[in-house]
């Protein structure tokens, strides 16, 4: 089963680790450049708040691994998905480029969307239902 992480949930994989069990991971270019922002100038919030919970070290060593997106994780390939964003975009003209994405990626690998709770509060969990894609919430321990 292909999944798709939202920004904190990758955040999560790459510090902690997400329970999973036969899942491959995915995110996208938009969520992993928001998590590498916040990792690199916590800037405050729920993104960087995390990294700043580290000890010096540990904190140098996971923006590094931010930095180098492990491989077992997926990005889906940009030819594939902006033609996606172009037909979700004719059906939801006011939706955004990180939820244009992410709504193309979950159709694109057939994949579940994993959301924090933060992000689930926004607009992207009607745009999926709406598009009847597939997503739940995971919270960050």
């Amino acid at each position: 089963m292909n999944v798709v992480l939202d920004d904190r949930l990758l955040i999560e994989e790459l510090l902690v680790g997400v329970p999973r069990s036969g899942v491959q991971l995915h995110t996208t270019v938009y969520w992993y450049y928001r998590a590498c922002r916040a990792a690199v100038l916590s800037a405050g919030g729920y993104l960087s708040g995390p990294f700043r919970e580290l000890q010096l070290l540990d904190q140098q060593r996971a923006i590094g691994a931010m930095l180098q997106l492990p491989e077992r994780i997926g990005l889906p390939p940009t030819r594939q998905l902006v033609p996606l964003m172009v037909e979700i975009a004719e059906r939801h003209p006011k939706l955004n480029l990180l939820n244009l994405e992410a709504a193309a990626a979950a159709r694109a690998l057939a994949a579940t969307i994993w959301l924090s709770p933060e992000v689930a509060k926004g607009v992207l969990p009607a745009v999926l239902d709406g598009e009847r894609l597939a997503w739940e919430i995971v919270t960050p321990k």
